[in-house]
């Protein structure tokens, strides 16, 4: 197989991608699962946007303050200065965002901000944007997109990636020759207990990565989120229960059903009290309790989580509901510039799978969907002006050997353990 361009993954940082690139460039998209399984269509709250250029710096102090001072400042720059352009392209699209009564774009806030600068989309931003950028690929005639199949390898010489090794939906193996390849593979839920991410988010890129020697940053940087649905079985992805509705007057309680702590602090530092909470009452979870919000509100800016918490029994306009900390977001990941670029010449990364640290220690609420788009955008325009200059085209595409992937159920589990002794060994071991 050949392609000018592969993109594995296909959540919004991928597909963004995709539609920047050249309409006379071939450019293959593939995902592990369907279409609608990455975990920016699971994205709840909104987006970040910079309103005016009066809140730029509360945006970027917000920022830097989620991040616990470790952010790149460069990186948050770039994100909060890009943020109306990438809004313009998804209204482009067709994105529909919430309005005020005069046509405005309404704002939300959520933990962490210090006041309203979130678009959002009821309470399926995520879905809202992210089925519109899948709607545009679909149409460039230049844009192919195969669903069930997975990244197994990078082929690369001397530092340079050559393209990938792929199996295919029927089992069988491919090399596929590209000139440039970008990981879009998004984060490493699957390797946790209580997530939020779709479980088939293992970290496969981290594992190539080290395989490779492509530098790696902050891979123990991992966000818990601090209100997620409870739920017994292990089996279960964890159901957000989004920062939005504590940004709009939810409240926690402990078992006795007092209040303990302040509901808008970074994620971090909330996981932190619910979990001091939960051990001083002996309990796996707290309450959250959604009744402060107007029931016309919660139903229609929250109506997937009200129905979500009816199915499971809770009607939230008259109870409580209990909610537990659970994994939700990578701030590590592979290393890689202001452009994208990872250590690896010819390879690039972006979404929840790179990291340009945007995000410091911890991610600031709703800036992942920004973040994500930015950076893509970025890589799209940095491949467009460096394409003449391919070590590519002075070098033959030389095939592996394919039978040391047959076994691809083994090499899946190997880089499970792999990633997760990674991530142990930097420092979180509750993975």
């Amino acid at each position: 197989m050949k392609t000018d361009i592969l993109i594995v993954g296909s959540g919004c940082s991928g597909l963004y991608c995709a539609l920047h690139l050249p309409a006379d460039k071939k450019i293959t998209v593939i995902t592990k699962s369907d279409t609608e399984s990455s975990d920016s269509f699971l994205a709840q709250g909104g987006m970040c946007m910079l309103k005016d250029e009066s809140d730029y710096q509360s945006y970027f102090d917000d920022t830097l303050k989620a991040g616990h001072f470790e952010n790149d400042k460069t990186s948050v720059d770039i994100m909060i200065r890009s943020s109306q352009d990438v809004v313009n392209d998804l209204l482009s699209y067709g994105a529909d965002f919430a309005r005020e009564a005069d046509g405005s774009l309404a704002y939300t806030r959520e933990g962490g901000h210090s006041g309203k600068r979130i678009i959002f989309h009821e309470d399926v931003t995520g879905k809202e944007i992210t089925s519109k950028i899948l709607a545009e690929a679909k149409k460039r005639p230049n844009i192919t997109i195969l669903e069930y199949t997975t990244l197994l390898d990078i082929i690369s010489d001397d530092n340079v990636c050559y393209g990938a090794v792929l199996r295919l939906p029927d089992g069988s193996l491919e090399a596929v020759e590209a000139d440039y390849t970008v990981l879009a593979t998004g984060g490493v839920g699957g390797l946790y207990r209580h997530s939020t991410n779709f479980r088939h988010l293992t970290g496969d890129s981290l594992a190539i990565a080290l395989k490779h020697d492509i530098e790696l940053q902050n891979i123990d940087y991992v966000q818990i989120h601090p209100t997620t649905f409870y739920s017994e079985k292990e089996e279960d992805r964890s159901f957000l229960i989004s920062e939005s509705v504590r940004g709009e007057g939810a409240k926690l309680y402990g078992k006795n059903m007092q209040r303990f702590t302040d509901e808008l602090q970074p994620r971090d530092v909330l996981t932190a009290r619910i979990r001091e909470q939960m051990e001083k009452d002996g309990t796996e979870f707290v309450w959250e309790d959604l009744r402060p919000i107007p029931e016309e509100e919660l139903r229609s800016h929250f109506p997937n989580i009200v129905e979500h918490c009816k199915e499971m029994g809770y009607d939230v306009t008259k109870q409580c509901i209990p909610v537990v900390p659970a994994q939700h977001y990578f701030m590590g990941g592979i290393r890689v510039g202001h452009e994208s670029q990872t250590s690896m010449e010819q390879l690039y990364a972006v979404g929840e799978t790179a990291c340009n640290g945007v995000h410091g220690k911890n991610r600031l609420a709703s800036n992942s969907l920004l973040e994500s788009l930015v950076f893509a955008k970025r890589a799209a325009k940095d491949m467009v002006t460096h394409y003449a200059d391919l070590k590519k085209k002075h070098k033959l595409f030389e095939k592996p050997d394919l039978t040391v992937y047959e076994d691809s159920k083994r090499l899946k589990e190997e880089y499970r353990r792999i990633v997760k002794e990674e991530i142990k060994k930097r420092g979180q071991a509750h993975v």
